[in-house]
């Protein structure tokens, strides 16, 4: 028996399958057929729309996945404080954006970003170096920062950074906006490698997803202190109609159609500005001297460390992208919707599509996003009043693409020799 399912069990895991595919049809079929055509449509173009979103989220993800091996579950309030950062400058700018908390982010990330390689302590650092403090300034890396280099090129970036986000009032708040979250973003993804991953590199690999699964909690923690538990309006596509764009988008196909097709605007523009992120980070990731090096520690740290790469640098370096790129989406999101901490359960619906894709896939999350959407907006037309497309349809569509190819639709399989 045995020996016949040895010669026999791909060819009837396959009918199995086949039966099985045969089956959901003949009862998802009168389903579907009972809908409007323009609703079928309707769900196809919302779920294209929502995937590009979900595609950008997973892209964060997969930067960090990719990189060092690290599955990020604190992704999700990364955006949330992204897109509450952007509220933040975005409406304080109304009335004027307080220069010296400006000045304080802009030196705390200059800062981190100077101190993001550790080197080997000299002069005075060295001589007292069994000192507890001394040890402490070590591995922050303090000694880098009174170098005549880097203190010039701190003081330089502060003023700099400082002014563009308080420079003008109201009149420059997209600006101030725009630095302010790009700034405070980097500074997160930062403090969280430098304080959270990096002491943990070369334990077990299960220890680090557990340290995000912690980062998460106390993200949340600090959202619900800093800014409450509310929703804030994030009315940043708000000037669309004065462009001459309708908002909603209706479309009317009758009589070809039964119904008119209604999409949100907003949807559409936050589409387009996260396939746009995509597209520009894969031409980064490809093209950059950076991107260049992310690729090479990827794919073996050690062996990128013996040719002269600073490894932790462009560890760092990758969680500072994946903070950015969590920003990013948190902003279209919120914009979108609204900024709440609902936003975070978006990233857990982008994990089917990080997984779907692929975990070591930047081009093949674009693919996962915009399937899981689909699915999502698809269930959630056919089996309205339940929780089916949110919660329930994109994780079966990953279960079963696992079962079928493990490593997703364009992972790598990884063999490991004996």
């Amino acid at each position: 028996m045995s020996a016949t399912w040895k010669l026999y069990n791909r060819y009837i895991l396959w009918a199995f399958y086949a039966v099985a595919i045969v089956l959901f049809l003949a009862w998802i079929g009168p389903i579907v057929g009972s809908q409007k055509a323009s609703r079928l449509i309707q769900a196809t173009v919302s779920g294209i729309l929502v995937g590009g979103i979900y595609a950008l989220t997973g892209l964060g993800i997969v930067v960090v996945t990719k990189a060092s091996g690290v599955f990020n579950f604190a992704h999700g309030f990364m955006m949330v404080i992204g897109g509450l950062l952007f509220w933040t400058f975005y409406t304080t700018s109304e009335v004027q954006v307080s220069i010296g908390a400006a000045a304080l982010l802009a030196f705390a990330t200059t800062a981190m970003f100077l101190t993001t390689a550790v080197d080997e302590p000299e002069g005075f650092w060295k001589e007292r170096s069994d000192n507890l403090f001394i040890k402490l300034l070590v591995w922050l890396n303090i000694p880098q920062l009174t170098r005549r280099d880097s203190l010039l090129k701190l003081v330089i970036a502060t003023v700099v950074l400082a002014v563009l986000m308080t420079i003008g009032g109201a009149t420059f708040r997209w600006l101030h906006a725009i630095v302010g979250t790009v700034t405070g973003a980097i500074l997160l993804g930062l403090i969280i490698e430098r304080t959270a991953i990096r002491p943990l590199v070369g334990q077990p690999l299960f220890a680090m997803v557990l340290m995000t699964l912690a980062v998460t909690e106390i993200l949340q923690g600090f959202v619900q202190f800093a800014w409450g538990p509310l929703d804030r309006t994030l009315p940043i596509f708000g000037g669309i109609e004065a462009l001459g764009i309708p908002s909603p988008i209706r479309l009317d196909f009758s009589p070809t159609i039964d119904g008119l097709i209604i999409v949100r605007t907003e949807l559409v523009v936050a589409f387009i500005l996260a396939i746009a992120a995509v597209i520009g980070f894969i031409l980064f990731f490809r093209y950059a001297q950076i991107g260049l090096a992310m690729r090479a520690v990827s794919e073996n740290q050690q062996l990128a460390q013996s040719v002269g790469l600073r490894v932790r640098g462009i560890l760092a370096a990758v969680w500072g992208i994946a903070a950015l790129l969590a920003g990013i989406g948190g902003v279209l999101q919120g914009g979108a919707t609204s900024v709440t901490p609902a936003i975070g359960l978006v990233a857990l619906r982008a994990f089917p599509a990080v997984l779907l894709g692929g975990l070591e896939s930047i081009e093949g999350v674009l693919i996962g996003g915009i399937v899981v959407g689909l699915v999502e907006q698809w269930a959630t037309l056919l089996f309205p009043g339940t929780q089916a497309g949110p919660e329930l349809a994109p994780y079966i569509v990953l279960m079963v693409v696992l079962v079928i190819r493990p490593e997703g639709l364009f992972g790598e399989k990884m063999i490991e020799r004996i």
